[in-house]
């Protein structure tokens, strides 16, 4: 199956300009492409790892990925899919943020030889002059299609502040300037950013002539990545200090039935004859899908040393065991009142809950158990002898963690 026919078969292709001649350049690796992530936390989350992912397929079929990081339109803040402004970061956040995202590519891409570069648009947005860019790009956009497009729709009724306005335009020169530096001719994004990436088509070819050669794909893994890579809790990234690689594991283990072969077909390497032979599996089968899905996504992300850790713990764990790679939480020894601490203290400072209230529902509801034993009331109290070894805490049937006190 050629490059191109299996984007389509895995579900990854939204919607395209010029398809013929995409194609052809993809399948036979002749393909310099983009993707851009905005620096707008410390650490990538699951949609930029779609996003990775997709960089990474088309980089073993011979193409050229150039990773866009956003030092500079993260200043302005994106306003595809909010409805209210980003918070405003100072250089030096973004600049953090930038050397963090680089040392986390570098476990997917390969930079060696050319094979992909690393640009920051801080580079060339940061030098712009106002008046200039306003003469030859501000002159290239309609207003009143700008308006049309859905990332700006979804905010006029709360308010589109300039500075975000702005957004497009800058995005847009964004593929200019690599189009001029790099040769770079496709650009990538997910179906939120379709508007954006249409506005640096357009721009190239009416500054370059319309025969200058800027394509445009977009695909489901944004949408897709801000969907399934959000928790309770917030979202689900791929620094292990944030996101422990067993935490990361079960995110993926307990993903919908419904999701979980549309996951693997996003997300894994494995081959798709091999997927679509999942098509018909149901009850246990789906179990053991999920559990595919997880250790390849672990493996890819944290190394399969950890992938084999966390599929180890989550084994222990199912059957009533322990493990010492069982995701723990250290509780202050001050808590402790007269020598005891109460059940809802323990389920919320194990982080297992948000809220004293949630803690107080879910025992109950008979959801939470110590040690294996089910907690019958709000009431209990356990002495802090108990945690010397630490306390196993449960709720539900998939959330677990070692409590421990701090000494």
């Amino acid at each position: 199956m050629k490059v191109y026919d299996e984007l389509i078969a895995r579900g990854l292709i939204a919607q395209v300009t010029d398809e013929d001649v995409i194609k052809d350049l993809i399948n036979n690796g002749k393909a310099t492409f983009y993707i851009g992530f905005d620096p707008t936390a410390d650490s990538l989350h699951v949609g930029h790892f779609m996003a990775l992912c997709l960089m990474k397929r088309l980089q073993m079929a011979g193409n050229k990925p150039i990773v866009l990081i956003g030092g500079g339109t993260a200043m302005i803040g994106d306003p595809s899919g909010r409805t209210d402004m980003r918070q405003m970061m100072t250089p030096e956040m973004i600049q953090h943020n930038v050397d963090c995202f680089k040392k986390q590519m570098e476990k997917f891409i390969d930079f060696s030889a050319g094979k992909a570069i690393i640009v920051n648009n801080a580079d060339w947005l940061l030098k712009l002059n106002y008046v200039e860019l306003l003469r030859e790009v501000g002159a290239c956009f309609s207003v009143n299609n700008m308006l049309r497009a859905e990332c700006y729709k979804q905010r006029m009724e709360k308010g589109l502040s300039f500075l975000e306005f702005n957004y497009m335009i800058m995005q847009s020169y964004d593929f200019l300037m690599l189009y001029q530096k790099y040769g770079c001719t496709l650009q990538f994004g997910g179906d939120d950013q379709w508007s954006n990436m249409l506005g640096g088509t357009e721009l190239i070819r009416r500054k370059l002539g319309k025969d200058a050669s800027a394509m445009t794909i977009t695909l489901l893994l944004n949408s897709e990545g801000k969907k399934m890579g959000k928790t309770q809790k917030g979202a689900v990234w791929l620094d292990p200090e944030k996101t422990t690689p067993y935490e990361f594991y079960q995110y993926w283990r307990n993903v919908d039935d419904a999701d979980v072969l549309k996951c693997i077909r996003l997300l894994t390497f494995l081959p798709i004859e091999e997927i679509e032979a999942m098509n018909d599996w149901e009850g246990a089968q789906l179990n053991k899908a999920k559990e595919i899905l997880a250790y390849e996504l672990t493996k890819l992300v944290h190394s399969e040393e950890e992938a084999k850790k966390a599929e180890q713990t989550a084994k222990s764990i199912f059957t009533g065991g322990d493990s010492e790679n069982m995701p723990s939480v250290e509780i202050d020894l001050d808590v402790f009142k007269e020598g005891n601490i109460d059940i809802i203290s323990i389920v919320h400072l194990a982080g297992l809950v948000s809220s004293r209230s949630e803690a107080r529902r879910a025992i109950e509801q008979g959801g939470v158990s110590i040690n294996g034993e089910r907690v019958n009331s709000i009431e209990e109290t356990f002495p802090l002898e108990l945690f010397k070894d630490g306390v196993v805490v449960k709720k539900g049937k998939k959330s677990f963690k070692k409590v421990t006190v701090k000494k």
